[in-house]
C-alpha cells in the first residue's frame, strides 16, 4: 500500500532565497532531528542537478541506516524531486514544491512511501506514520528558524 504525506509552511521570504537553501544539500542535516544522527556521506560541495545521487547514513531507535538519493527532477526555483535508490522503503518519492506569493514562499512537501515487506509491514505503519509526522514538524520549525533567524 502507497501512502502520502502532505505538509507546507509560509516563511517571509523570496522564492529565489527559499529554493537556494534547499539547492546546497548540506542544509539537510540541520532539518533532520537531531535524534536521527543523519549526516551526508556523499563528498561535498554537492552540485544539484536532475540525476545527482546523495548517500546518507541516520540512526533510527539504535539502528543505522544507510540511504541513497536521487535527484529525479530539478526545476528551480519552483520543484524538484528526489527518490529513495536505496533505503528503509519500498518506495519514498519526496516532492519539494515552492510557491511564491506576496514576498512569501509557501513550501509544500509531499512524500509518497510505501513500508517495506508487504503486507506484513503494514502492521508498523502507525508508528512509521507518526515518526515521519514528527520529523516533518521538526523540519518546518527547522526551516523557518534558518531561513527566519528566530
Amino acid at each position: 500500500m502507497v501512502h502520502r504525506l502532505k505538509t507546507s509552511v509560509t516563511i517571509p521570504l523570496g522564492i529565489h532565497e527559499t529554493f537556494a537553501f534547499f539547492a546546497d544539500a548540506s542544509n539537510l542535516e540541520q532539518i533532520t532531528p537531531p535524534e536521527l544522527s543523519f549526516n551526508i556521506v556523499t563528498e561535498q560541495p554537492i552540485e544539484i542537478t536532475e540525476g545527482a545521487e546523495i548517500d546518507y547514513r541516520l540512526r533510527l531507535y539504535g539502528v543505522r541506516l544507510n540511504w541513497r538519493s536521487r535527484i529525479t527532477n530539478w526545476s528551480p526555483p519552483y520543484l524538484f524531486v528526489d527518490e529513495q535508490v536505496h533505503g528503509p522503503y519500498n518506495l519514498w518519492v519526496h516532492i519539494h514544491r515552492f510557491h511564491e506569493k506576496n514576498d512569501s514562499t509557501t513550501i509544500m512537501d509531499e512524500v509518497w512511501y510505501r513500508l517495506p515487506l508487504w503486507p506484513f509491514g503494514e502492521v508498523v505503519y502507525p508508528i512509521v506514520s507518526g515518526l515521519l509526522h514528527r520529523i516533518f514538524h521538526f523540519r518546518k520549525q527547522a526551516i523557518w528558524n534558518s531561513l527566519c533567524g528566530e
